[in-house]
């Protein structure tokens, strides 16, 4: 993208620190200036541990297999201990808990925030430019990767997985009726309709109003973009011709009742996949170990596909973890460290995956076959899931954006979204998000196109 001058750039700053790309702007939308780095350098070398003696660095996050990692890397790392604290889920409270944390300035050096919320913590000041720190570690991870991690031009975080979708599904349900695995959706649909026909109470997948996420990612893959730059403003796009293709479809598929309406990862949720009441699973790479860690007795009756597409081989990252530093520590350097070992080694990665509930597939790829060696597939009968994973992940589409506020847009849709068993829709809920997202952006003074 072209250069803004800085009278533009200054108009900007608060807008631009939401794309996830690489623009290249002039330095100005905070951090990254000489005194903030003399401070920073400052604030390092006064936080150092003297010989002999141990830092201690606070961690909070939700992702499987911390614990694991945090002490593996303690034990092979008597000069930092990790003081880790685990934490809700972000959407179930992490991000609400971290952002209260980081106004009353005691948040912990280390945090853990997914690639959409990712804009949110750089626009309110809580994480860390860390650009000149983690320009060596950048050619580890694909460009696609990196790119999440760029907003305004500056490097806030270091991406631990990338997360492409797949779909999972109970084999022993689907050999029995000789149901055909879906490979395009409109087969996912028929097949849909075969499951319900062979079991009344049995349903082949599961709608989740409480996470948007999912939703998002279905767009992503159809080719939508619900977040653009056109010159100096931003172009919200939550019903463009793909979102409300991807919205008809599942609005259709619940109101046909071939998919259940559940909050994710509800214990009601649990119930049905443990019962056999819901047969698959629309999900990412990671959802083999939380299937893994939460129905141990189906081991054997659950396989992987390809997500099923439109036609034309497509995919998307559903979720994905980052790690940045917030914006009051004084231990960078010994956060970094944890970070980069946490991302960038095959002792971080194994320790992870070993655990039994994590399939992270590693947003580094090098450490793609350490993660596949480390991941016990007799759940899914052996199967070479993480060569499933790594197909999908190559079909990944390049021209998604997230947008300046994820969470306000995220808040709208799961407020409309709470209403499809009372009238509502995808589509409808699209709407209304669309329209409070603009809202919002020109109260804050962004320029907006829709």
């Amino acid at each position: 993208m072209q250069r803004t001058s800085k009278r533009t750039s200054i108009r900007l700053c608060t807008a631009i620190v939401g794309i996830v790309t690489s623009l290249s702007l002039v330095t100005g939308c905070g951090g990254g200036g000489d005194d903030d780095k003399k401070k920073a350098g400052a604030a390092d070398s006064g936080a150092g541990a003297g010989a002999g003696q141990t830092q201690e660095i606070s961690f909070w996050s939700w992702t499987k297999g911390t614990q694991e990692v945090v002490d593996a890397f303690n034990k092979s790392h008597p000069d930092i201990r990790v003081k880790y604290e685990q934490i809700p889920s972000g959407n179930a409270g992490g991000y609400a808990k971290m952002s209260n944390a980081v106004k009353a300035g005691n948040a912990p050096d280390v945090l853990t925030i997914e690639y959409p919320q990712l804009p949110d913590f750089v626009s309110q000041g809580a994480v860390q430019d860390l650009s000149a720190k983690v320009s060596g570690l950048k050619a580890k991870f694909p460009a696609q990767v990196n790119k999440l991690t760029e907003l305004g031009g500056k490097t806030w975080a270091v991406p631990l997985d990338a997360a492409p979708m797949a779909l999972y599904y109970r084999t022993d349900f689907f050999t029995e009726h000789n149901i055909p695995v879906p490979k395009t959706w409109d087969e996912y649909r028929a097949a849909a309709e075969q499951v319900k026909a062979a079991d009344a109470k049995a349903r082949i997948g599961t709608f989740f109003p409480d996470d948007p996420s999912t939703l998002a990612g279905l767009t992503w893959q159809a080719g939508g973009s619900w977040f653009a730059t056109e010159g100096e403003s931003w172009k919200v796009s939550l019903t463009d011709e793909k979102s409300r293709q991807v919205g008809d479809f599942w609005n259709k598929l619940v109101a046909d009742d071939l998919v259940r309406v559940q909050p994710s990862f509800s214990q009601q949720w649990n119930a049905d996949l443990k019962s056999g009441g819901t047969v698959g699973i629309v999900g990412a790479a990671w959802s083999a170990g939380v299937l893994k860690s939460s129905q141990p007795d189906l081991a054997g009756k659950w396989a992987v596909a390809p997500l099923p597409d439109w036609g034309t081989p497509a995919n998307a990252m559903l979720g994905g973890s980052t790690f940045a530093v917030s914006k009051d520590s004084k231990k960078t350097k010994a956060a970094l460290t944890f970070i980069e070992w946490m991302t960038t080694t095959k002792e971080g990665i194994a320790a992870r995956i070993a655990s039994g509930t994590s399939s992270a597939y590693p947003a580094s790829t090098e450490l793609v076959p350490g993660a596949a060696q480390a991941f016990d597939t007799a759940f899914f009968g052996k199967q070479d899931i993480y060569s499933l994973f790594t197909d999908a992940a190559g079909k990944i589409g390049t021209g998604w954006t997230w947008g300046p506020s994820m969470t306000q847009t995220n808040t709208v849709l799961k407020d409309q979204l709470g209403k499809l068993s009372s009238g509502g829709s995808v589509t409808g809920s699209l709407e209304e998000a669309q329209k409070a997202t603009v809202d919002d952006l020109k109260k804050r003074g962004i320029s907006v196109k829709s």
